[in-house]
């Protein structure tokens, strides 16, 4: 029997501390639904569900680029869809003009016509844009868009989509600056002959618009496609993630 030192008190303490602690450690992880809750749970679990977070939120904005690129082709292409429909009626104006059966009035107003139309073509190229962005021209002086738009869609510096640059979907970019010359021919009428001398230029303005939607099309499927793998890729690193931060109750109970 020993009466300086209470052994038996000493070790009662001891395993009280460690009961104490290792329940609040556990009432932590149940009320926070995470196992760890400061870097001493786990040191290293810490360091890799943090790195798996930022990648998870990377690729979330990855997503909400390619979700917004998808937005801008569509608005271009719609907008070239739009001018497509100017071009063939256009065409089909030039046609009426082209025969024998047309009279002198009705070249003339056929010549307004067009005029109107190509104005109208103009019009499309300088006001579509996206958040200020122009889409189917340089800026308002209507020059081409030398510069292709590169899309952020990933969580590193080569996770890029990029369109061809180029476009100038206006009269000038068209390749319609003679039969724009003739709509405003003032007084004069259109002949039979000019309008027929203009079907080929009209053919190749098709040709120009289709070139560019094809791009902005194959774009935008790219962008969606990139989207559906990112979005498999984020759920996959956040179910990652939720194994080594969150707790699992049924466990820790």
């Amino acid at each position: 029997m020993r009466i300086n030192t209470n052994v038996a008190s000493l070790n009662a303490q001891e395993s009280a501390t460690k009961t104490n602690n290792n329940l609040a450690s556990s009432l932590e992880k149940l009320s926070s639904g995470l196992r760890i809750n400061k870097a001493s749970d786990d040191a290293s679990g810490l360091a890799i569900a943090d790195k798996l977070r930022t990648q998870a939120s990377s690729v979330g904005q990855g997503i909400s680029n390619a979700n917004s690129a998808v937005s801008l082709t569509q608005i271009a292409d719609k907008a070239m869809a739009e001018e497509s429909n100017i071009v063939d009626v256009i065409k089909t104006k030039l046609l009426q003009a082209a025969t024998a059966t047309t009279s002198t009035a009705g070249h003339d107003a056929i010549r307004k016509d067009v005029s109107k139309l190509l104005d109208q073509i103009n019009n499309i190229a300088s006001q579509t844009n996206y958040n200020g962005i122009s889409l189917l021209q340089a800026s308002a002086g209507g020059i081409s868009t030398t510069t292709a738009l590169t899309f952020q869609t990933g969580e590193t510096s080569s996770d890029t989509i990029t369109t061809a640059g180029g476009v100038q979907a206006n009269v000038t970019g068209l390749g319609l600056n003679d039969l724009k010359s003739l709509a405003n021919g003032g007084g004069s009428s259109l002949t039979a002959t000019q309008a027929s001398n203009m079907l080929d230029d009209i053919d190749a303005a098709l040709n120009t618009l289709n070139g560019w939607r094809a791009d902005f099309g194959s774009t935008q499927n790219q962008l969606e496609s990139a989207v559906r793998n990112q979005m498999t890729q984020k759920t996959n690193i956040k179910a990652a993630e939720s194994v080594i931060r969150d707790v699992d109750y049924a466990e820790e109970s």
